[in-house]
């Protein structure tokens, strides 16, 4: 294995155990929701979500900015950084992983019981957290973007399990 791929490794499992000691703490701080019937469940939900889309916006906003600023202005004429590059990336697979996100929040939060919808809430921040952690990871060295990578994609997966094995209960 190389020094790089044994970053990756290491970058992608210690995402993933921060991601679930993020879950896991937050879900007991995070107080109870009002509202526990299905109507209220998937309106936390989408409260959350919209939580959950700040760095992607934050993202679109960089990368609006810095082609403003720059001779990059005009998209068409490949004059774009290297960080211009990353920023891009990063946005292009945070919506991937946002998509992916809002899906199996609110598949998640149709499927549990009263106040164990709060996991949603846990999650949207955890999210934001770790998709910031891509994103400088990614301006820093491109193999560090796995810890937020991992922790994001492997939560998504968790929750989407989570959400059609409870929806098939």
């Amino acid at each position: 294995m190389t020094f790089d791929q044994k970053t990756v490794v290491i970058g992608a499992a210690s995402g993933v155990v921060a991601m679930s000691i993020s879950l896991w703490l937050l879900t007991r701080l995070l107080p109870d929701p009002e509202a526990t019937d299905l109507a209220g469940r998937i309106g936390y939900a989408l409260k959350w979500d919209a939580v959950a889309a700040l760095p992607l916006f934050a993202m679109l906003v960089a990368i609006a900015n810095a082609r403003f600023a720059s001779e990059a202005i005009d998209p068409m004429l490949g004059r774009e950084s290297a960080r211009m590059a990353v920023d891009a990336r990063v946005a292009s697979n945070t919506l991937e992983q946002f998509v992916l996100f809002v899906v199996a929040t609110l598949a998640l939060a149709a499927a549990v019981d009263g106040s164990s919808v709060k996991i949603v809430g846990a999650a949207a921040i955890t999210f934001v957290v770790m998709r910031l952690a891509f994103w400088v990871g990614y301006r820093v060295k491109p193999v560090y973007r796995a810890f937020g990578f991992a922790s994001t994609a492997f939560m998504n997966a968790g929750l989407l399990v989570a959400a059609i094995w409870l929806g098939l209960r």
